[in-house]
């Protein structure tokens, strides 16, 4: 955790958004980190996406058991295979992470830490593992991460499933892991709406990282 005082907090700035498209919030991120400068305030992104699977760097074609409707996005994050969808709240994080001083190793593991407390707060107890990035309930996947750095930025990032329709992840093999098995907030008794749980993610981001945090809400994403 780093410390700071409030006069030497980075502004951090956070985007509330509506349900959007994957490969607009994408394009819009590589424009972003493309554009961005030393001076220019880090972001953090809340999204929803409308039902799609993306397949990271390494992803192999075999982990998609089945063809759908559903696109299939090749990403530049991260990872294997995994399913985005309305009841799902993704975290976009586009750190420098050079000006924050940490490691990419340790801001993976920080967005494991913040989700574990966070899903604390609901009276849940989760666990990472070393092995397989991620947030896991009882052997279940409640949470997957992928990131990409280009000179020391980030991108993508952190997905929790909230209260969705599971089945799409059924006819994958999350994460690239055969029989994974995958959960969610409701599926443990517990009601939340995503932005709700997204104002705990970022809560339990300021309290480990030296940000002061600007909110805004829009329908549309501009950078």
């Amino acid at each position: 955790m780093i410390t700071a005082k409030e006069s030497d907090k980075q502004l951090l700035r956070v985007r509330q958004l509506e349900k959007l498209d994957y490969q607009l919030t994408w394009d819009a991120m590589k424009q972003f980190c493309q554009q961005r400068d030393k001076q220019t305030p880090d972001e953090v992104w809340f999204v929803q996406h409308p039902a799609v699977y993306t397949q990271g760097v390494a992803g192999k074609a075999e982990h998609i058991l089945q063809t759908t409707s559903i696109p299939v996005v090749q990403s530049d994050r991260g990872g294997q295979v995994t399913y985005h969808g309305p009841g799902q709240i993704v975290m976009y994080v586009l750190f420098d992470l050079r000006r924050l001083g940490i490691s990419v190793r340790a801001l993976v593991s920080l967005l494991e830490d913040i989700t574990i407390a966070g899903l604390k707060t609901y009276g849940l107890h989760a666990n990472s593992r070393k092995e397989a990035p991620g947030v896991y309930i009882q052997q279940q996947k409640i949470a997957s991460l992928g990131l990409r750095v280009k000179k020391g930025c980030t991108y993508h990032g952190l997905s929790v499933n909230i209260d969705m329709d599971l089945a799409p992840f059924d006819l994958i093999n999350p994460c690239g892991m055969e029989g994974l098995k995958v959960t969610q907030l409701a599926s443990q008794g517990i009601t939340c709406q995503p932005f709700d749980f997204a104002a705990v993610l970022l809560h339990e981001l300021t309290s480990r990282l030296p940000y002061s945090p600007q909110l805004t809400h829009s329908s549309t994403l501009t950078v």
